[in-house]
Protein backbone atom coordinates (compact mmCIF):
# COMPACT_ATOMS: atom_id res chain seq x y z
CA UNK A 1 0.00 0.00 0.00
CA UNK A 2 2.96 2.20 1.19
CA UNK A 3 4.35 1.63 -2.67
CA UNK A 4 0.77 2.57 -4.03
CA UNK A 5 0.98 5.74 -2.49
CA UNK A 6 4.64 6.62 -3.03
CA UNK A 7 3.98 5.57 -6.48
CA UNK A 8 1.13 8.12 -7.30
CA UNK A 9 2.47 11.13 -5.21
CA UNK A 10 5.91 10.49 -7.46
CA UNK A 11 3.32 10.73 -10.64
CA UNK A 12 0.94 13.78 -9.50
CA UNK A 13 4.59 15.42 -8.79
CA UNK A 14 5.60 14.72 -11.94
CA UNK A 15 3.08 15.90 -13.90
CA UNK A 16 2.60 19.08 -12.23
CA UNK A 17 6.30 19.64 -12.93
CA UNK A 18 5.63 19.26 -16.53
CA UNK A 19 2.47 21.87 -16.25
CA UNK A 20 4.76 24.23 -14.80
CA UNK A 21 7.34 23.47 -17.44
CA UNK A 22 4.53 23.46 -20.33
CA UNK A 23 2.91 26.81 -19.38
CA UNK A 24 5.61 28.80 -17.97
CA UNK A 25 7.95 30.99 -19.76
CA UNK A 26 11.34 31.02 -17.84
CA UNK A 27 13.34 34.02 -17.51
CA UNK A 28 10.60 35.60 -18.93
CA UNK A 29 8.82 37.68 -16.12
CA UNK A 30 7.00 41.30 -16.52
CA UNK A 31 9.24 43.89 -16.03
CA UNK A 32 8.59 46.07 -12.78
CA UNK A 33 5.94 48.94 -13.36
CA UNK A 34 8.79 51.78 -12.45
CA UNK A 35 9.04 55.20 -13.02
CA UNK A 36 12.66 56.89 -13.54
CA UNK A 37 13.77 60.09 -12.60
CA UNK A 38 16.00 61.13 -15.70
CA UNK A 39 18.59 63.94 -14.65
CA UNK A 40 17.22 65.96 -17.77
CA UNK A 41 13.89 66.74 -15.60
CA UNK A 42 11.78 63.48 -17.54
CA UNK A 43 9.93 61.09 -15.83
CA UNK A 44 10.16 57.90 -17.87
CA UNK A 45 7.86 54.68 -17.02
CA UNK A 46 8.60 51.43 -18.54
CA UNK A 47 4.47 51.78 -18.93
CA UNK A 48 5.36 54.09 -21.46
CA UNK A 49 7.63 52.40 -23.55
CA UNK A 50 5.95 49.41 -23.75
CA UNK A 51 6.14 48.10 -27.46
CA UNK A 52 10.11 49.59 -27.58
CA UNK A 53 12.73 47.05 -27.12
CA UNK A 54 14.23 48.40 -23.86
CA UNK A 55 18.04 48.49 -21.88
CA UNK A 56 17.93 48.99 -18.38
CA UNK A 57 21.82 49.21 -17.02
CA UNK A 58 22.20 49.88 -13.70
CA UNK A 59 25.87 51.35 -13.60
CA UNK A 60 27.94 53.52 -10.80
CA UNK A 61 30.86 55.87 -11.79
CA UNK A 62 33.40 54.05 -9.35
CA UNK A 63 32.73 50.69 -11.48
CA UNK A 64 35.16 49.87 -14.00
CA UNK A 65 33.18 47.50 -15.87
CA UNK A 66 30.31 50.42 -16.42
CA UNK A 67 33.15 53.02 -17.42
CA UNK A 68 34.68 50.29 -19.72
CA UNK A 69 31.08 49.34 -21.29
CA UNK A 70 29.50 52.71 -21.60
CA UNK A 71 31.43 53.66 -25.41
CA UNK A 72 29.42 50.12 -26.75
CA UNK A 73 26.08 51.27 -25.43
CA UNK A 74 26.58 54.73 -26.07
CA UNK A 75 27.27 53.86 -29.81
CA UNK A 76 24.58 50.80 -29.86
CA UNK A 77 22.15 53.68 -28.84
CA UNK A 78 23.45 55.82 -31.42
CA UNK A 79 22.48 53.15 -33.56
CA UNK A 80 18.93 51.40 -33.44
CA UNK A 81 17.63 54.80 -30.81
CA UNK A 82 16.34 56.41 -33.62
CA UNK A 83 14.43 53.08 -34.35
CA UNK A 84 12.98 52.55 -31.28
CA UNK A 85 15.51 51.42 -29.23
CA UNK A 86 15.69 53.14 -25.31
CA UNK A 87 18.40 52.45 -22.99
CA UNK A 88 18.08 53.98 -19.65
CA UNK A 89 21.22 54.32 -17.87
CA UNK A 90 20.07 54.05 -13.96
CA UNK A 91 23.02 55.80 -11.58
CA UNK A 92 23.43 53.51 -7.96
CA UNK A 93 21.90 55.32 -4.64
CA UNK A 94 24.95 55.68 -3.42
CA UNK A 95 26.65 57.53 -6.39
CA UNK A 96 26.70 61.37 -5.93
CA UNK A 97 24.21 62.84 -8.09
CA UNK A 98 26.83 65.82 -9.12
CA UNK A 99 29.34 63.16 -9.92
CA UNK A 100 27.04 61.08 -12.22
CA UNK A 101 26.17 64.45 -13.93
CA UNK A 102 29.73 65.16 -14.26
CA UNK A 103 30.26 61.95 -15.97
CA UNK A 104 27.61 61.71 -18.26
CA UNK A 105 28.71 65.23 -19.38
CA UNK A 106 32.46 63.99 -19.76
CA UNK A 107 31.65 61.22 -21.49
CA UNK A 108 28.94 62.79 -23.29
CA UNK A 109 26.43 59.85 -23.03
CA UNK A 110 23.58 59.84 -25.41
CA UNK A 111 21.39 57.63 -24.10
CA UNK A 112 18.54 58.56 -20.75
CA UNK A 113 20.58 58.41 -17.26
CA UNK A 114 18.62 57.90 -14.58
CA UNK A 115 19.10 59.16 -10.45
CA UNK A 116 18.16 56.33 -8.32
CA UNK A 117 18.64 58.57 -5.15
CA UNK A 118 16.55 56.45 -2.88
CA UNK A 119 17.42 52.95 -4.35
CA UNK A 120 13.70 52.18 -5.40
CA UNK A 121 14.56 51.35 -8.77
CA UNK A 122 17.33 48.86 -7.68
CA UNK A 123 14.82 47.35 -5.18
CA UNK A 124 12.19 46.61 -7.61
CA UNK A 125 14.81 45.33 -10.20
CA UNK A 126 15.06 42.13 -7.48
CA UNK A 127 17.69 44.32 -5.15
CA UNK A 128 20.45 45.08 -8.02
CA UNK A 129 23.34 45.84 -5.70
CA UNK A 130 26.38 44.40 -8.35
CA UNK A 131 27.77 46.72 -10.90
CA UNK A 132 27.04 46.54 -14.04
CA UNK A 133 23.63 44.77 -13.89
CA UNK A 134 21.53 44.89 -17.32
CA UNK A 135 18.13 43.88 -17.56
CA UNK A 136 17.12 43.99 -21.52
CA UNK A 137 12.95 43.81 -21.90
CA UNK A 138 11.06 42.65 -25.10
CA UNK A 139 8.74 45.15 -26.54
CA UNK A 140 5.91 43.10 -24.74
CA UNK A 141 7.19 43.83 -21.22
CA UNK A 142 8.88 40.65 -20.28
CA UNK A 143 12.56 41.09 -19.31
CA UNK A 144 14.48 38.38 -21.82
CA UNK A 145 18.16 39.02 -20.05
CA UNK A 146 19.38 40.07 -16.72
CA UNK A 147 23.51 39.85 -16.52
CA UNK A 148 25.44 40.66 -13.62
CA UNK A 149 28.81 42.34 -15.44
CA UNK A 150 29.77 43.21 -18.75
CA UNK A 151 27.18 42.81 -21.57
CA UNK A 152 27.52 40.97 -24.66
CA UNK A 153 26.90 43.74 -27.00
CA UNK A 154 26.60 42.35 -30.30
CA UNK A 155 24.10 39.80 -28.17
CA UNK A 156 22.18 42.30 -27.21
CA UNK A 157 22.30 44.09 -31.09
CA UNK A 158 20.95 40.85 -32.48
CA UNK A 159 18.22 40.90 -30.63
CA UNK A 160 17.10 44.48 -30.55
CA UNK A 161 17.72 44.27 -34.47
CA UNK A 162 15.60 41.51 -34.58
CA UNK A 163 12.74 42.93 -32.57
CA UNK A 164 13.11 46.24 -34.72
CA UNK A 165 13.28 44.52 -37.98
CA UNK A 166 16.24 45.99 -38.83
Amino acid sequence: MKRVFLLISFFITAAAAVGWLWFSKPGWDAAPTLTFPAIDGRQISLQQLKGRPVLVNFWATSCPGCVKEMPALAALYQELGSKGFTIIGVAMAYDPPDQVLRMVKERSIPYTIALDTSGEIARGFGDVMLTPTSFLIAPDGHVVQHVVGELDIDSVRRQVRAWLGS
